[in-house]
């Protein structure tokens, strides 16, 4: 599927066209926004703009040269987005090349980052002057969008630590669950976070005839930062949480033994003069006591009770 848009009067406006009417209407637009392009759509474009359309696996390769690059078509920025997909959070990879006078993008998958930015854009609360400012702008939602993520991360933390300190241990499990998932998408907004700072660098070098661009690129080099030790303070956080939880489990396990520990402590005693009474032989002298039966069970409570007191004087229980 393709979306077009055209900067007018610093605006941008999403352009309508009849499908008989695509290769005008791109070569008219500011902005072509491919979302899982199918092969014809990927053929017109590189006839058109004359740029090679990356397949899904090149654009996810990890090393710099494949990701940051410049050639006869323009400059290639692949950048990593943040998804959400069954309440958890993954990255994708979209392929960004800037031209003169166009900004192509091709993604696989439907981000929020775009639909927010389509959002701003049809009620105008978007500037934009050319295609690599609209790239820069683009970024620039990102980062917010990051920042967003991180405040409610920060704020799921805030009540898990509510649950693992104050809260009923029944809780601690879900608690662990609730960790597991909060750390993983506070990696994932790190790994973009750190993908963001090498792509701004990247076209703070070649952007640094534009001076409104690379002004926004350094403030936005600037919040990365921020966020960056937001990121690391919220693994800290994480990071205690889970170790509190898993230590108030041990002690909870602990505790459990100890009963155990206890019931064995005090029932010991009274198995032993049991088993001593239950045996066969001939000559027992208590076998011919009238008492011997109250008497045996008397010893037997003396001997589980003993213990236990002794125990509970000496403040082991």
């Amino acid at each position: 599927m393709l979306r077009l848009f055209k900067i007018d009067n610093g605006l941008i406006k999403e352009m309508e066209y009849q499908r008989e009417e695509l290769p005008t209407q791109i070569l008219k637009a500011d902005w072509i926004d491919a979302h899982e392009p199918d092969d014809e759509e990927r053929d017109l474009l590189e006839l058109l703009l004359h740029t090679d359309i990356p397949e899904s696996d090149e654009v996810d390769e990890i090393e710099i040269s494949a990701r940051c690059f410049v050639d006869a078509a323009g400059i290639h920025v692949h950048p990593l987005f943040l998804s959400q997909s069954e309440g958890r959070h993954m990255t994708l990879t979209v392929a960004c090349i800037l031209q003169a006078k166009h900004l192509i993008t091709i993604r696989e998958g439907d981000l929020a980052d775009f639909r927010l930015l389509r959002m701003r854009a049809r009620r105008g609360h978007v500037e934009c002057r050319s295609a690599a400012e609209l790239l820069v702008l683009l970024l620039d939602q990102k980062v917010e969008n990051h920042a967003d993520t991180l405040e409610d991360i920060h704020r799921q933390l805030e009540g898990v630590s509510h649950m693992v300190l104050e809260d009923d241990a029944s809780e601690l499990e879900d608690a662990i669950s609730k960790l597991a998932r909060l750390e993983d998408s506070n990696g994932k907004i790190r790994l973009c976070l750190m993908d963001t700072q090498r792509d701004i660098s990247f076209l703070l070098r070649h952007l640094r005839d534009r001076t409104d661009q690379t002004e926004t690129l350094r403030e936005i080099a600037r919040d990365v930062e921020t966020l960056m030790s937001h990121t690391t303070f919220l693994f800290d956080k994480i990071n205690f949480l889970m170790d509190s939880t898993q230590g108030f489990i041990n002690i909870e396990q602990n505790q459990i033994i100890k009963i155990f520990s206890i019931a064995a402590v005090v029932f010991l005693p009274p198995t032993l003069v049991a088993s001593i009474y239950g045996m066969n032989f001939e000559i027992m002298p208590e076998l011919k006591m009238g008492l011997g039966y109250p008497w045996a069970l008397l010893l037997m409570l003396i001997s589980g009770f003993a213990p236990y007191w002794y125990f509970k004087r000496k403040g082991w229980l």
